[in-house]
């Protein structure tokens, strides 16, 4: 970025300036909005939501790597998994990563956030955030102490069926798996099927959600196609955004505050383009230093997915379903008149938490199963019948980093996320392997002679599994952690979500999570909106 650029263009005053219209920023743009004294800025850097991969729910597997939907970024090569590189999905659309991902709603579990309170973080145990979670659902079944019916984001059962998925189900309790009756009540450790983010058979995003209600108000702007160059600052404080619309620079102010909602990876990456961050790394890309926060863009964690595969005879999968023209016929049209059937579908539907080995003392690995296989999102389904059987160490202690690599705002970001670095998360993923391995061998199973496609059979030492794992991971989509909420020296902010240094600037989306939560990332960003938008008052009355 050129710092002598000609003053941008005035794009007006507003109380609050969100950046970032996803899962966080979405919400909080509908609650702040809802006062019409308060005038509201949101700024989107992708396009509108308006594409059909977005809206139909196998349309994931598409959306993933296209450039229209997806910002592309690409990790660096990852020692723990060999030297290789990932692709490393970011919503680049209306309604962010909310408008590409599995749809999958999910909480955690209860332990999470009270570890967070235990940290020194007031206001983000499991009795604080529950409202939060209650406050913004309109679930499927009967309000409840756990469950709310009356909010934007809708919950719902998955609209279809997959006689396999029953069969693995059961194969998980005769391990002693329990049914589980509702991930979301603070203790997800069961089987059972994933709820999902849909309108009957439809996505329901960010956008739907919380965006549509709201964006007919007089006092909310939203924006697309604008990227956010900088902070602007006055000292200490942060008075608004400079941000790139087409060719021209506008820069719009800010009375009350600057919300930074872009992600974990797009919010430190702004931060340091605007001279906050560590020293080093600002003179690395040759931003001045405005303010030193050493802790932005490090603390980089991520739920690394064990995508094991199996071969199986005697049952159907989408594999076989849609290897003919006839049988995607056959799948388009059952969607296009009851919006049902695989095209339905999330990209996991079955869903087991549950514990690797007998030294952890709640739910520490993730299933996600899948009725299909294929190389990688965006690449055809394999032609033969089989099952994505995919493990995830639910609270890895590797920890990675995220910077600006250069002083451009359109460059990517370097992103290093250092999976299985720690021993711990080494001896874990083998232990996954084993568990998967132990789940295909179920007595209940053997009619479909599951056979091991990925990583393949051989030696089940600790050693091998966990090069094997590093042959076969990648990331399930969940980074978190690069702008931390805390009290010490590393933590980016404090438990009201405000930059520490700073006035007039918060963050709010789950690079403010101290330690992963247990379970998929949507709902969690949700919530960090909601509490978001209740400080953001709170402070405006004060």
């Amino acid at each position: 970025m050129n710092h002598a650029n000609p003053r941008p263009a005035d794009f007006g005053t507003f109380d609050v300036v969100i950046v970032g219209a996803g899962s966080s920023g979405s919400v909080i743009a509908n609650r702040l909005s809802a006062d019409p004294a308060r005038r509201v800025l949101l700024i989107e850097a992708g396009k509108s939501d308006n594409h059909p991969w977005v809206h139909i729910p196998v349309g994931y597997l598409f959306a993933i790597g296209n450039p229209r939907l997806d910002w592309g970024f690409k990790t660096e090569a990852v020692p723990g998994l060999n030297g290789r590189s990932l692709l490393y999905p970011r919503g680049k659309v209306l309604g962010g990563c909310s408008s590409i991902n599995g749809m999958i709603y999910m909480r955690g579990q209860a332990q999470d956030y009270d570890g967070w309170r235990e940290l020194g973080n007031d206001g983000w145990g499991w009795s604080d955030v529950l409202p939060l979670f209650r406050r913004s659902e309109r679930h499927f079944g009967a309000a409840d102490e756990a469950h709310g019916t009356t909010g934007e984001l809708r919950v719902e059962q998955q609209r279809l069926h997959w006689p396999i998925l029953d069969e693995v189900a059961r194969a998980a309790e005769e391990m002693g798996i329990p049914a589980a009756a509702d991930f979301n009540a603070g203790d997800n450790e069961g089987v059972g099927y994933f709820p999902v983010n849909q309108k009957r058979g439809i996505r329901w995003n960010a956008r739907k959600a919380f965006l549509d209600p709201a964006r007919r108000r007089p006092n909310l702007t939203i924006l697309t196609e604008c990227h956010v160059r900088r902070l602007q600052m006055e000292g200490r404080r942060v008075t608004g955004v400079v941000f790139a619309r087409g060719g021209d620079l506008f820069e719009a102010h800010a009375r009350q505050e600057v919300v930074l909602s872009a992600g974990a990876i797009g919010s430190p990456q702004i931060l340091e383009l605007s001279g906050i961050g560590q020293a080093g790394v600002l003179e690395r890309i040759g931003v001045p230093l405005a303010h030193a926060l050493p802790g932005v863009g490090e603390n980089l964690q991520d739920h690394l997915q064990l995508r094991t595969i199996y071969s199986i005879t005697g049952a159907r999968t989408l594999n076989d379903r849609a290897a003919t023209l006839w049988g995607k016929a056959g799948i388009a049209l059952q969607y296009a008149l009851t919006q049902s059937g695989p095209m339905s579908m999330a990209p996991s539907q079955l869903g087991i938490f549950t514990r690797s080995g007998p030294a952890h003392n709640r739910a520490n690995i993730e299933y996600h199963v899948q009725p299909l296989s294929l190389d990688a999102f965006g690449q055809p389904l394999h032609r033969t019948p089989a099952l994505t059987v995919s493990v995830c160490n639910l609270r890895p202690t590797s920890r990675g980093a995220t910077h600006a690599a250069t002083a451009d705002p359109q460059a990517a970001p370097a992103i290093q996320p250092n999976y299985l670095s720690t021993e711990a998360d080494r001896v874990v993923a083998a232990d996954s392997i084993r568990h998967a391995r132990r789940l295909m061998a179920q007595p209940h199973l053997a009619r479909y002679r599951p056979t091991e496609i990925k990583p393949g059979p051989g030696p089940g030492d600790d050693e091998t599994l966990a090069r094997l794992a590093g042959e076969i991971g990648t990331t399930i989509f969940h980074p978190v952690g690069t702008a931390r909420m805390g009290h010490d020296a590393q933590a980016v902010v404090d438990p009201e979500l405000r930059v520490h240094g700073l006035q007039g600037l918060r963050i709010a989306d789950c690079s403010v999570m101290p330690t992963i939560v247990s379970g998929n990332t949507h709902a969690p960003a949700v919530m960090i909106g909601e509490r978001a938008a209740d400080l953001i008052t709170a402070a405006g009355k004060g």
